[in-house]
């Protein structure tokens, strides 16, 4: 499996092949502008595909022939948003995974405790999912991730013990702000592009046409074009024999701390 650390090997063998040769024959200054643009394309992939497990073994999907999936909401609570999102899960009797801001829990605290409430999971997605968070060293990094523990400790009484990526970037300083942290990281399987998609049925018809068993779904409650096709959803799910479990129930994770 390709890997940050087995690509690093490969290229410096590479890189020291081609300098071998250089040095011996001469070689076209191109043969290291290639090796350079293919090992850039690669480190790009294994930081912005977040099921790639490049840095860092990210569970983004359940093994399994059963037709069970997940549902999962970025960035809330949202003032507007996720209330109605609860309440077309409890009209549904399905459950799914909240993965919270924590400035966003400061002002919205009552939501926060509603959706623990109704027995949803609620996750880690840093505490400012700031812009540059993914440039940020390790150290501010887990900062930032212990100021979402603590303003979520102090609603609910709960740490939670999964952590999802900002934008779903990583690298080796948020492989190294996860084990240290003793996070457990979460991705998904099926993206909606909800906060890029404005036409509810493309929409809809990209997120359908991956259901398989296993699949976690990755929406966002900030986005009101969710709440608008959210039930579309969960009755095509659900119509198709799909039954709409907590994530880290499929998943066989542990929650919270």
């Amino acid at each position: 499996m390709l890997n940050f650390r087995n690509m690093n090997v490969l290229f410096i063998g590479l890189l020291l092949l081609s300098i071998g040769a250089d040095f011996r024959y001469g070689i076209p200054w191109l043969t290291y502008v290639i090796l350079f643009v293919i090992y850039s394309a690669l480190l790009s992939y294994g930081c912005y595909y977040v099921g790639s497990n490049f840095f860092i073994t990210i569970v983004c999907s359940a093994r399994t022939n059963e037709k069970v999936v997940a549902l999962s909401f970025d960035d809330g609570p949202d003032a507007t948003n996720t209330t109605k999102i609860l309440q077309m899960l409890k009209d549904n009797n399905a459950k799914a995974a909240f993965f919270c801001i924590g400035n966003h829990i400061e002002d919205n605290k009552a939501i926060l405790k509603q959706v623990y409430s109704q027995g949803h999971l609620i996750g880690n997605h840093s505490f400012s999912h700031h812009t540059w968070f993914d440039m940020f060293s390790a150290k501010k990094m887990l900062a930032d991730m212990h100021m979402m523990d603590a303003v979520m400790y102090e609603t609910i009484g709960q740490k939670p013990k999964l952590f999802r990526p900002p934008y779903g970037v990583t690298n080796p300083n948020l492989k190294k702000a996860i084990i240290n942290g003793n996070y457990i990281p979460v991705g998904w399987s099926i993206r909606s592009f909800d906060t890029v998609i404005k036409n509810d049925k493309r929409l809809l018809k990209r997120v359908l046409r991956q259901l398989k068993p296993g699949a976690v779904f990755l929406f966002h409650d900030t986005s009101n074009i969710t709440v608008a096709i959210l039930p579309a959803v969960i009755k095509y799910i659900q119509s198709n024999g799909y039954e709409i479990i907590r994530l880290d129930k499929m998943l066989n994770l542990q929650a919270y701390a």
